[in-house]
């Protein structure tokens, strides 16, 4: 049960990560492209993506500059993170566990941190709720395996 809700929520997290990929790519070639999460003015994921806060969950640009190779797509960050997070878990083991679970934090706090950059910048973006609640069921699922491992 937990591996089948693992595979579901990576590939859920990986394809919102392309699709944002996908929306910051069309509208850095077109700045009238209007994705289909853009509901109105202040709900639209266009907007999110294509801000410096689109990037490097907007810290990069500011220290390292906006050519930075660091300075990635939030949706290729995303990305990694839910490959990591399927090849991990089908490992078993205490390095793959805690691993999982790191990682998971660290989503989570990405998550926390970009859920209040939408407030700053007004905005709601379906897109990006939806990948914090994929990250916070991933942070769920990678807890319970680490108490139950630690319990044997």
């Amino acid at each position: 049960m937990a591996a089948a809700l693992r595979v579901a929520l990576c590939v859920a997290g990986a394809a919102l990560s392309v699709y944002a990929l996908h929306v910051e790519h069309q509208a850095a070639l077109d700045p009238s492209y209007r994705a289909a999460c853009d509901l109105g003015p202040s709900v639209s994921c266009t907007r999110v993506f294509s801000s410096r806060w689109g990037r490097g969950l907007g810290l990069v640009e500011p220290v390292l500059g906006r050519e930075s190779a660091l300075n990635v797509p939030n949706g290729a960050i995303g990305l990694l993170f839910y490959l990591l997070q399927g090849l991990l878990g089908s490992r078993r083991g205490r390095a793959a566990s805690a691993t999982l679970v790191v990682t998971s934090v660290a989503s989570a706090l990405a998550s926390l941190w970009l859920a209040g950059v939408l407030l700053y910048l007004r905005d709601l973006c379906l897109v990006c709720l939806s990948t914090y609640g994929v990250n916070l069921a991933l942070l769920a699922l990678n807890l319970r395996r680490w108490k139950r491992l630690k319990a044997e």
